[in-house]
């Protein structure tokens, strides 16, 4: 019984005295303890027994000083002539500094103290009290507490974490009762203060800069008002760090210190033992830890003097400027992002002026691993290509909707698709969370964006690939359809699909223009996929109304789990997959017979073939084009 664990610093005198809810996974800012056992305050051991059953008795505040490690103190206040007051009646509370505390203060501080034992010497132990008993539990966050020294306040802080701070001192063993009072021991000898934040601005030379930073974003006010504000305020050698123009545009930007440097509640130096996320006044976060001895503010140990308190909060002095994001151009963010190559891509192509400048707009930047193979290289058309990857308006994907047309410095129209898992922009998707600059905003997506260049049967058309299917289509009467206005996604079986089916399919098929449009209407669904959306597994309605699966294995998009050849290529009214089979329904696969005779529509089918240079070289396919064009105008094809 009466035993409490305490976690020891390895390499150090640090120690923790903690509970069952304040382990920190068995580490202090990532440094291993060990964790040892001692009698609780106010008991002792008994030879033979198990524990501490023993209460020891109370004595006075003066004779308790000397049992739980502050003998200084005990001293101080011997030489200070504050023993009899402590021996005496009474009920106080004193925060008593450590031996260790006492140890570490300058020389010249010391030496101010223990010179004037009866003025300096005492009034700095009577700040150290309350004239009233005040045990750990009545120690709330944010609260003060009045002083023995002119009533001078003392600032109670205590943290989820288990950690409490006076005056950002640590309490290093609470609750120690005594007969006239309570004694705490603390880490750091505290000192008075009654300046503000700002008046520590004011009168701190290594924050010149800083004084004009905050009178130019209109801080001042802020900064001395009432409340318990931490500023991370950046010393003059961090804002020497700085190029001078985007130092001239962030003192310029009232939003770069605030969201930034200013977090929304005082946050002292010994509370940080494992990483912790701060918000600061504007809503956005930092991420604070401790390496060691060292603070760090996101993974960075870039404090360089903590825990400089004021009588409104507490500031840590930082060597370096955290710039946010809202403050930067949109070739800063992409050059601390994953896209960093596309910097380099869009300054090449002569367009950095549109990432650096004032001008409205957001950035689709392909990560790097896109360019792993090296980037391509800048012509005319890469540049139009690369201006199509700047979004006229600054946006947020978070308000982007399926359907909405976006514009482009190239004057192409880009369309927005929001799926279950994913939200894309024509073929690109969204591989990261927005960046906001001053100015533009920063998509980072998975892939170069490819704008639609006409209508699904433009595209067939266009590539040498499908010349057979463009002629089946026809001959079906389905070109309009996939002209129109629409939403498609077509799976279009290339030259090498009908060549790999059986002459007796083949044959039949092509014999029959009522199956033959059932079959391409299972190659066509209803909306867009682009395979950004494709997880696992999405089921799309075929035009001929059965249910096509598209799968993705290896990072390769399956249809009806046959590989697909290209996927995305992007048209105004659908997007195109080149396959090399030809699908089929289920109740609609014939078995395969070499004996059918051949029909005319087979001789039409191959003459269409014969149009690209693939099908010229096949004997299958050999030319008949003036038998070609009479039957398409005898069938109404065209």
């Amino acid at each position: 019984p009466n035993v409490c664990a305490v976690q020891k610093l390895i390499g150090t005198n640090r120690k923790y005295f903690t509970n069952c809810k304040q382990w920190y996974q068995r580490k202090i800012c990532g440094k291993s303890t060990v964790i040892s056992y001692e009698c609780c305050p106010g008991y002792e051991k008994v030879p033979g027994e198990k524990g501490c059953p023993a209460a020891l008795p109370l004595s006075n505040i003066y004779e308790t000083l000397g049992v739980v490690g502050s003998a200084t103190t005990q001293l101080y206040s011997d030489r200070s002539n504050l023993r009899p007051e402590i021996e005496g009646p009474g009920s106080f509370t004193i925060f008593a500094p450590s031996n260790e505390a006492w140890a570490s203060l300058s020389a010249e501080t010391l030496d101010s103290l223990v010179s004037n034992v009866n003025i300096e010497l005492l009034n700095a132990l009577r700040y150290h009290m309350v004239d009233k008993r005040v045990l750990t539990d009545d120690l709330k966050h944010g609260t003060t507490l009045n002083s023995m020294y002119q009533n001078l306040p003392i600032q109670i802080h205590h943290y989820p974490n288990g950690i409490v701070t006076v005056n950002c001192a640590r309490l290093l063993k609470a609750d120690h009762h005594a007969t006239n009072g309570v004694v705490h021991v603390i880490d750091k000898v505290i000192a008075t203060t009654t300046n503000t934040i700002q008046q520590i601005i004011e009168t701190e030379e290594s924050l010149e800069t800083l004084r004009t930073a905050v009178a130019a974003s209109d801080l001042n006010s802020l900064l001395e008002s009432e409340g318990q504000f931490t500023l991370l305020a950046p010393t003059n050698e961090a804002f020497e760090k700085i190029p001078q123009e985007t130092l001239n545009r962030i003192l310029g930007d009232p939003e770069a210190l605030r969201d930034h440097h200013i977090l929304k509640s005082a946050m002292c130096a010994e509370a940080i033992i494992a990483g912790l996320t701060m918000e600061t006044l504007e809503g956005t976060t930092l991420d604070v830890g401790c390496s060691g001895e060292e603070l760090t503010l996101n993974g960075k140990p870039i404090i360089a003097n903590k825990d400089v308190l004021a009588t409104n909060g507490v500031v840590h002095f930082v060597n370096e400027l955290l710039i946010p994001d809202s403050a930067k151009t949109l070739f800063e963010l992409a050059q601390e992002s994953e896209v960093s190559k596309s910097t380099d891509f869009f300054r090449q192509a002569g367009l950095s002026s549109h990432l650096t400048g004032s001008e409205r707009v957001t950035l689709l930047a392909p990560v790097n691993d896109v360019f792993k193979d090296g980037l391509p290289v800048v012509d005319s058309n890469m540049k139009n290509l690369l201006l199509n990857h700047i979004v006229k308006d600054q946006l947020s994907s978070k308000y982007l909707y399926h359907g909405q047309k976006l514009q482009t410095l190239g004057d192409k129209e880009l369309r927005v698709f929001v799926y279950r898992n994913n939200l894309c922009i024509e073929n690109a998707c969204i591989a990261a969370h927005d960046k906001r600059g001053r100015f533009g905003t920063l998509f980072s997506v998975d892939k170069m964006l490819t704008p639609p260049t006409g209508s699904v049967m433009d595209v067939l058309k266009a590539d040498h690939r499908f010349s057979t299917l463009v002629a089946a289509i026809q001959s079906a009467g389905l070109t309009e359809n996939l002209n129109r206005p629409g939403t498609f996604t077509v799976f279009a079986p290339t030259n090498e699909a009908f060549r790999a089916m059986p002459q007796g399919e083949l044959n039949k098929l092509m014999g029959n223009a009522k199956e033959l449009a059932n079959i391409l209407k299972f190659h066509v669904a209803d909306e867009i996929l682009v395979s950004g959306a494709v997880n696992a597994l999405v089921r799309l309605k075929s035009m001929q109304g059965d249910k096509l699966e598209v799968s993705m294995k290896n990072n390769v998009i399956h249809i009806n789990k046959e590989p697909v050849a290209e996927s995305d290529i992007m048209a105004t009214n659908g997007v195109v997959y080149a396959v090399n089979s030809v699908l089929q329904p289920q109740a609609s696969r014939p078995q395969e017979r070499g004996d059918e005779p051949a029909d005319p529509a087979l001789e039409i089918f191959k003459q269409a073939s014969a149009l690209s240079k693939v099908s010229q070289r096949n004997p299958r396919l050999a030319p008949a084009y003036s038998r070609l064009l009479a039957r398409l105008k005898n069938s109404g094809g065209f």
